[in-house]
């Protein structure tokens, strides 16, 4: 985009090359004013938000332009504290003399470097007074400013007599006070206003987001910031529909388009017809939650519009801005608005507990004067809803804690399937939850209203769209992820009995999207998004076989993932749950048994899991007999403890033991019992019988290769294992073949960093000595 230049030429007066204007971005109010004036005056002005199009070289276009022109810079505090454009800027500033012309648009002290210019005050004054001071400053004394026809640059497309001097406001307003406290958000400030600058006709941009995230404040401080754009600016309260026509008729008789008492239709119909031949106004509607609603009260012409909504379903009437948290340096300043003395690290604690939501954060700012950082950092681990209740501002009309439970109650009204869906989730992890995967495998004890509620992906697409709209969580690709704060809310509402039920329909959730195994790579990636929500679930809370073997298989993934000492300390919390609540005999707690013995052997705890395996595998043989698959493996399981602990003959006697009973009930080709044939194998070795190991993980490999496939965790485990049998029994090229096979499966199907693939390939790097060796032949 060129340049926006006068109608006028230079010999008609001012006009002595382009004017750059080097400004922060929470300062483009007073740019564009700036840029109206000169160009009125018959300069060429260079705008950056006007004239760079995306992807420039920042830097390039600066030199370009200070080597063909002058420059105007707006001395304020952001200025000094922007970003490293405007630091290049001026820095350079000095070697510019009489090209630099920098002006005072706040109080503000410069840097030293820049402490002898003298900067012309602007802010403080009329239109007039301060139109004539920046003339003065850009002409010299010598030539008075003057007022020529006004140029069809990109501000003459707003309309009207041009812009007043910003901070000064229209005749025609109803705005509620300014946020004082505001803080940050220029970036999407900056966004706003280049959206509404863009020309376009009747502009109409929705800003959309959860409770709390700040839509309403951005949108006031928009209209104060560039208040001087507008001749008129009417705020409307938009969240019950039917009170928009009555706001609007108020409006149409103070500016004269209907007579006082004229019926609300009217005024509005005569309203509209008026703005529409208008330009330089804005409308503001404050939480509209239905766009098809306020369709009837957006008005034609060339004003803007702007739209606050938690919905974010606004594309057909308006470009939709999504507004998020504060960036984190955003939300410290907000919490030390109020002259809280925060230290570095317990302002950026409180800020990651809070999620960055600046509802919050201004609770808690107000909450910093009268109690310490440590203080409310405890409240708000003891109960979050009651501190979210606490410290509400004046100019947001609820606490946050109130708003969630406004919108909850909502949404339990319009859709009581998707309040099931928020409440169960409301008792698991602040992650993304595959709703939809859960669509046809909800077990018997899901409450009605969820099971009709995702019966089928129609409707599960329902409930999704249904939280979306009321902003209660995050939703992508048919997961469902609540706000941390919200979810905290949510949670401490819940009676007794709706707590019960939620816990219910919790456990019914995490059964229905459990994969079926935790060994086949192919679900990995759901046991992946599960995860969160299996670590968080109460154990005590579950009910159902299913929903204990879902927290089994969390723990069974970690485990193969690696990571077992996380795995320990959850299996420990099973473990200890379900022996007292269930006993030690019970199902549950056996399998929880096995699996916290085999992360205490991992942990390299061996005598301890040796133990726990024993007494378990007592007990599968009394409660079950010793031909029952469950003691048969538990035999296996206490063989490999033995096994840590160098007692291979024991481990070998109980591991022949097992296969044969294996294969005899469950067959020879059942993986439980290749499981434990590959297992053999290595006890074989460990005695000696190493020529019995290879032959017998020969055969192993095979029948798991056709039955669980090549890249399965147990067959890369037993050609890991049979390819050190290999070296053993001196066959060691072919061991090096079938280890650098299964190192580059194990690197795909688990990973650089897994433990697995990591001794593959340091056994690997160890044989490469002996292929060297001359006895190596």
């Amino acid at each position: 985009m060129g340049a926006i230049e006068a109608s006028g030429s230079a010999s008609d007066g001012a006009s002595d090359g382009v004017w750059f204007i080097s400004h922060a971005d929470a300062d483009r109010a007073w740019a564009e004013w700036i840029a109206w004036q000169l160009i009125d005056a018959g300069h060429e002005v260079e705008l950056a938000g006007w004239d760079w199009e995306v992807g420039d070289s920042l830097i390039a276009k600066l030199n370009a332009a200070l080597e063909r022109g002058r420059m105007v810079a707006l001395f304020s505090p952001a200025y000094f504290d922007a970003g490293p454009l405007t630091t290049l800027e001026w820095s350079n500033m000095l070697a510019l003399g009489e090209r630099l012309v920098p002006v005072r648009i706040a109080e503000t002290t410069p840097p030293p470097v820049l402490s002898a210019l003298g900067a012309t005050e602007l802010f403080g004054l009329d239109d007039h007074a301060a139109r004539e001071a920046l003339l003065r400053a850009v002409n010299g004394p010598s030539r008075p400013g003057r007022a020529p026809g006004r140029p069809p640059g990109m501000l003459s497309r707003i309309g009207g007599t041009g812009p007043r001097p910003p901070g000064s406001l229209p005749r025609v307003r109803n705005l509620p006070a300014r946020n004082a406290a505001f803080t940050g958000r220029d970036r999407m400030l900056v966004h706003l206003r280049e959206a509404f600058a863009s020309g376009q006709r009747v502009a109409v941009q929705a800003l959309h987001g959860r409770g709390g995230v700040g839509k309403t404040q951005l949108a006031l401080e928009y209209a104060y910031r560039f208040a001087g754009e507008y001749e008129l600016v009417w705020w409307i309260a938009a969240d019950d529909p039917s009170l928009i026509p009555g706001q609007l008729a108020a409006l149409a008789a103070r500016i004269g388009a209907a007579p006082t008492g004229t019926p609300p239709a009217t005024a509005v119909e005569l309203l509209l017809g008026e703005l529409g031949a208008m330009s330089r106004w804005l409308l503001v509607f404050d939480n509209a939650e239905d766009p098809s609603a306020l369709a009837p009260f957006l008005p034609g012409g060339s004003g803007h519009v702007l739209v606050t909504s938690r919905n974010l379903h606004w594309r057909t009437y308006a470009v939709p801005l999504d507004v998020d948290t504060l960036p984190r340096t955003e939300s410290i300043a907000l919490l030390r608005a109020q002259g809280a003395a925060l230290s570095d690290a317990d302002a950026d604690r409180l800020a990651d507990t809070l999620d960055d939501l600046p509802l919050a954060l201004t609770q808690a700012a107000a909450l910093l004067t009268r109690v310490s950082a440590a203080d409310l950092q405890a409240e708000l681990a003891r109960s979050m809803h009651e501190v979210l209740d606490e410290g509400c501002p004046d100019d947001y009309p609820v606490s946050l804690a109130a708003q969630v439970r406004l919108t909850s109650s909502r949404l339990a009204v319009d859709h009581p399937g998707a309040a099931a869906v928020l409440a169960a989730l409301a008792l698991l992890a602040p992650e993304p939850f595959p709703l939809t995967a859960c669509v046809g495998h909800l077990p018997d004890q899901t409450s009605p209203v969820l099971s009709e509620a995702l019966v089928s992906r129609l409707r599960a697409g329902g409930v999704v769209e249904a939280i979306a709209r009321h902003s209660l969580a995050r939703t992508q690709n048919g997961t469902v992820q609540l706000h941390r704060l919200t979810q905290a809310v949510l949670a401490d509402q819940l009676t007794p009995s709706q707590r019960k039920e939620a816990a219910r329909d919790a456990e019914a959730l995490l059964t229905a999207a459990a994969p079926e195994g935790t060994s086949d790579p192919v679900g990995w990636p759901v046991w992946q998004v599960l995860l969160p929500h299996l670590l968080a679930v109460d154990p005590a809370s579950l009910t159902t076989t299913d929903g204990r073997n879902a927290l089994h298989g969390g723990c069974w993934y970690l485990m193969d993932r690696g990571q077992a000492r996380t795995a320990r300390a959850r299996l420990q919390r099973l473990y200890d749950t379900w022996l007292q609540q269930l006993g030690p005999d019970h199902d549950a707690t056996l399998w929880a048994a096995t699996d916290l013995a085999r992360a205490y052997d991992h942990t390299q705890d061996h005598e301890r899991a040796r133990a726990l395996d024993e007494d378990t595998l007592q007990r599968s043989r009394r409660l079950y007999g010793d031909d029952h698959p469950d003691t048969l493996a538990s035999a296996d399981h206490l063989a490999n403890r033995l096994r840590s602990l160098g007692r291979h003959e024991e481990a070998l006697a109980l591991r022949e033991e097992a296969l044969a009973g294996q294969r005899r009930v469950q067959g020879v080709e059942h993986p439980d019992a290749l499981l434990t044939a590959s297992n053999l194998a290595g006890t074989l070795s460990d005695v000696g019988r190493v020529g019995e190991a290879v032959v017998l993980g020969e055969e192993t490999l095979a029948g798991q290769r056709r039955v669980l496939g090549v890249d399965h965790p147990d067959t890369l485990r037993t050609a890991n294992n049979l390819a050190v049998h290999l070296r053993d029994a001196g066959r060691v090229e072919e061991a090096r073949v079938l280890g650098e096979e299964t190192l580059e499966a194990r690197r795909r199907v688990l990973g650089e960093e897994h433990p697995d693939t990591q001794r593959t390939a340091g056994w690997l790097e160890s044989l490469g000595g002996e292929l060297e060796s001359p006895g190596a032949r």
